[in-house]
């Protein structure tokens, strides 16, 4: 699925140099769920930036899907973006005037797909995640939890090859969190591949494998024994207030 051979990122401002990645190389097989981790500064960042395509590595090989997209074009990368990743982000960056069926809708606009087509798997996209009723609302009339929902819907409709999500939780209350999380392993359970970059080790529990950064560089990779259920831990929470209509 997604394979990375001695990346090098540097970049230069004004007369200094700052490498961000130092050769680094792993591989995740597809229907992998995987979290990256770090401190501010250990290039957590910058390879989810090359992993989603957003910029290209200064040395080394990035293959997505079987595709070396190490070299390629603006143009053809913002094509692979589109057709293979789905990107969910901690701000959720859902566009506030149009409602939450149209912000699902966007991915397939860029592509093309006519109308009836878009609204059919926007829908389709909406009930995954539990938010059918939420359609017609636009995001400033539903919780941030609904939010991120809506996103994820958003990331999901074009089926990319790959989920990327940068701190999906970071905005959200434990309940909210855990719903998302709930989410993304029912996904991963069907077989979606998934990456996510976190802070915390409690989200990072839910994955299957996580791989720690420093410094540029991959110091860890260790596999989640017995990760942690978003199911169960939702079981043992106090119900949750109304939500808004």
């Amino acid at each position: 699925m997604l394979q990375v051979k001695n990346l090098l990122k540097v970049y230069q401002t004004d007369k200094i140099a700052v490498t961000a990645l130092k050769g680094v190389s792993f591989s995740i097989p597809a229907g992998s769920f995987v979290a990256v981790m770090g401190p501010s500064g250990s290039g957590k960042s910058t390879l989810m930036n090359v992993l989603g395509c957003l910029d290209t590595p200064t040395q080394g090989q990035y293959v997505l899907d079987g595709v070396d997209v190490s070299r390629m074009s603006e143009n053809d990368l913002a094509k692979v973006r589109n057709k293979k990743i789905g990107f969910v982000f901690q701000t959720f960056n859902l566009l506030p005037r149009i409602s939450c069926l149209h912000n699902v809708e966007l991915p397939m606009i860029y592509a093309g797909l006519p109308e009836k087509e878009r609204k059919s798997k926007a829908l389709y996209a909406l009930e995954r995640v539990g938010l059918l009723n939420r359609g017609a609302h636009r995001p400033s009339e539903i919780s941030g939890g609904q939010r991120q929902r809506v996103a994820i819907a958003r990331a999901l409709v074009n089926n990319p090859a790959i989920l990327m999500a940068d701190e999906p939780t970071g905005n959200l209350d434990t309940r909210s969190g855990e719903e998302v999380m709930a989410i993304f392993q029912e996904l991963n359970q069907e077989g979606a591949t998934i990456i996510l970059v976190t802070h915390e080790p409690e989200i990072a529990g839910h994955t299957q494998r996580i791989l720690h950064f420093r410094d540029g560089r991959l110091k860890e990779d260790l596999p989640v024994r017995e990760p942690v259920q978003a199911a169960d831990i939702l079981a043992g929470l106090p119900e949750p207030e109304e939500e808004p209509v």
